[in-house]
């Protein structure tokens, strides 16, 4: 018979289940990286019921994998918005479960106030209470075009499967 300790041993050392998840209908990987890439668009990690959802850095990037809306702060926001909304919604989920986001902005003093105007517009028309947590930070970014990117941790329940 094992002990507590065996047991805890065995729990702490099982594999989590986690996948990559993408939506090529929203956005796509640049296809000028080289190759191969090394990140996940966002990675689905599911834990006894919690499913937990991390969405690598985002920005205003079309389904061609091309940054789209050059220099046009206020598009390139809600492109962003838009496609971490699409990646969301390929694994079941909504705004509503966004717990946290980091913000990254190219120039945060020319850009923030008109950040957060679209934010906040943003999270009024999805209805959230609470807000998420979130950092702003000034970056260089990826690409020079790209003024703004997103990464975003959502959290949820799922059903457990009848086996």
């Amino acid at each position: 018979m094992n002990t507590v300790a065996e047991l805890l041993a065995e729990i702490a050392h099982a594999p989590v289940e986690k996948r990559a998840i993408t939506n090529h209908g929203v956005l796509n990987e640049a296809y000028a990286y080289a190759r191969p890439s090394s990140f996940s668009r966002g990675m689905r990690i599911d834990l006894n019921g919690l499913t937990i959802l991390l969405i690598s850095g985002t920005a205003s990037i079309d389904e061609n994998g091309k940054s789209v809306h050059i220099g046009d702060f206020r598009a390139q926001m809600r492109r962003t918005l838009a496609n971490i909304t699409g990646l969301l919604k390929s694994e079941g989920a909504t705004w509503h479960d966004i717990v946290r986001t980091s913000c990254y902005l190219r120039d945060i003093d020319r850009d923030y106030e008109t950040f957060n105007e679209e934010r906040t517009a943003f999270f009024e028309e999805q209805g959230l209470d609470p807000l998420p947590a979130s950092t702003g930070i000034q970056a260089k970014l990826c690409r020079p075009e790209l003024l703004v990117e997103i990464e975003a941790i959502a959290m949820f329940c799922t059903p457990k499967r009848e086996e």
